[in-house]
């Protein structure tokens, strides 16, 4: 027996999924999370912080599956709406490349009528992103050092990546 998993996923048209090595930009996300429909569009903005864990980090450089990524963020989305049904846009953009300190690396917003769900989908979609997305990175230490991090491993053990 073959088991099989069914990657097709259907975006809605009022959604947006990139992966860019164009820097991101919080107006360009809110406006497209955004609808005469909300009452709220959450946005969460990841970025590149000078330390991990108490060593100094001067800047990341991340690698994405393109096809697969985007894939997972439509999947995403579809989830969100599954568990929220009223959210109207799901908008999700991640950087590739190298970024240095304060930098926005991904940039995720939601826009629904009522904000709790709105926080509650935003927080879910970034969530899922960093376990389910093929991103990976790799910190670049102020002594010259330098490590590829699983993205989701590192969410699981320390919590604060």
């Amino acid at each position: 027996m073959t088991n099989t998993l069914n990657l097709r996923v259907t975006q809605r048209t009022e959604d947006s999924f990139a992966i860019t090595f164009a820097p991101l930009s919080m107006e360009e996300i809110y406006t497209k999370a955004n609808d005469p429909a909300n009452g709220a569009v959450v946005v969460m903005s990841g970025m590149v912080r000078n330390q991990t864990d108490g060593k100094p980090v001067v800047s990341l450089e991340y690698q994405a599956y393109e096809p697969m990524a985007l894939r997972v963020f439509a999947q995403i989305a579809a989830e969100i709406r599954s568990l929220w049904p009223d959210v109207n846009r799901v908008a999700i953009h991640h950087r590739i490349g190298r970024l240095q300190v304060g930098e926005i690396s991904v940039l995720v917003a939601v826009g629904c009528p009522h904000r709790s769900e709105a926080f509650e989908a935003c927080r879910y979609a970034i969530d899922t992103l960093k376990h389910n997305a093929p991103i990976w990175k790799k910190e670049h230490g102020e002594d010259g050092s330098s490590s590829w991090v699983s993205i989701g491993a590192c969410e699981q053990s320390q919590g604060n990546c």
